[in-house]
């Protein structure tokens, strides 16, 4: 029975290859599909360089040209986060946290640089949305910033129906409204109000991000942490008890996530600090603040370096390997301390 089988299946193969052409068809599918392969890794390469820096007041004045409006107070920050949108979108190879196909969907470096991207274009709308245009807490809020703030919230890897890219087009329309309006003097309700207690509110949320990706980023040589959770209120209380101490390590494979995403944070933040400088230049003149805001800068601008090795090295604090992470962590440390700072003398009267 089994050499019959054999003989059968013998036959039946040797049917199939006079029926390919002895074979030829099958080889010219596996070459075209290692072509492919070969240059959807080439594409994913070119996909993976991140966009360079651009000048916030070139962006400012050509966005005002774009709406035919003057550069008032507030259009070179919104300008600024509008480009910064923009950029998301329509750089080499687009938005690609969404991509459902290669080569995108292969990358991981750079859709978690775009995550860092996008938390602070939603912190700053947020911001605009609840501070910045607004007089005091009982004023009504901008009727386009009422659009554009949630549609930067949009799930970041909706692939359609909506899209991602399909939403955030929309916060990017509304935002180009608010800017139209900042210089109308027909459309008094549209107001960029530049004031200390406004940045102040909007650096709270820089700081604690940047808190927190400095703490993830020195977790990736393992560190032992102490519960403080409750330190400093003896009547303080929390859900569930934890663990008085725990050691915490990154797992390997998330190393690099955090590491660009971190990266994609302060190339955001270096070109909203520079707008800031702009539209609040005077107040952090009275607060004799200039010299604080560009030390944050020049701080994150460390950030943006180019990284030399292949891969992000995880070798312990003193070891033989670098750590790119803990180098990460350390210049992200140093623009926190200086924005903590930023923040004190803003409150000073």
């Amino acid at each position: 029975m089994w050499t019959r089988l054999k003989l059968f299946v013998s036959d039946r193969w040797d049917d199939l290859q006079d029926y390919m052409g002895g074979g030829r068809i099958a080889r010219l599918i596996a070459l075209a599909l290692a072509a492919y392969l070969g240059l959807a890794a080439l594409v994913g390469m070119y996909w993976s360089f991140e966009p360079d820096s651009f000048n916030v007041h070139e962006v400012a004045r050509e966005e005002a040209t774009r709406q035919g409006v003057e550069p008032v107070v507030g259009v070179t920050t919104t300008a600024t986060l509008i480009h910064l949108a923009d950029m998301l979108l329509n750089k080499p190879g687009g938005y690609l946290s969404n991509d459902v196909f290669p080569p995108g969907l292969w990358l991981d470096n750079m859709p978690n640089w775009e995550f860092g991207v996008l938390v602070q274009i939603r912190d700053l709308s947020r911001a605009l949305r609840k501070d910045i245009s607004r007089s005091q807490s009982q004023s009504a809020e901008d009727a386009d910033l009422i659009i554009a703030e949630p549609q930067f919230h949009f799930d970041s890897s909706s692939w359609m129906i909506p899209s991602t890219e399909g939403e955030y087009r929309k916060g990017i329309k509304a935002l180009r409204s608010y800017l139209k309006r900042l210089a109308d003097p027909n459309e008094p309700d549209a107001q960029f109000y530049a004031r200390a207690d406004n940045l102040r509110n909007w650096l709270a949320d820089v700081e604690t991000r940047l808190g927190s990706l400095s703490n993830r980023l020195s977790e990736s040589a393992g560190k032992i942490q102490y519960n403080l959770d409750l330190a400093g209120d003896t009547a303080a209380q929390q859900s569930t008890p934890g663990l008085s101490v725990k050691e915490i390590r990154t797992p390997w494979l998330e190393i690099d996530d955090v590491f660009y995403e971190a990266r994609g944070t302060a190339w955001a933040l270096i070109h909203i600090l520079k707008a800031i400088e702009v539209d609040f230049a005077e107040v952090l003149k009275d607060k004799n603040a200039q010299v604080s805001l560009r030390q944050i800068i020049v701080e994150l601008e460390s950030t943006q370096d180019t990284v030399w090795s292949p891969m992000i090295l995880n070798g312990s604090g003193f070891g033989m390997l670098a750590n790119h992470s803990l180098t990460m962590a350390s210049y992200i440390s140093r623009a926190n301390a200086a924005i903590i700072d930023l923040r004190s003398l803003l409150s000073q009267g």
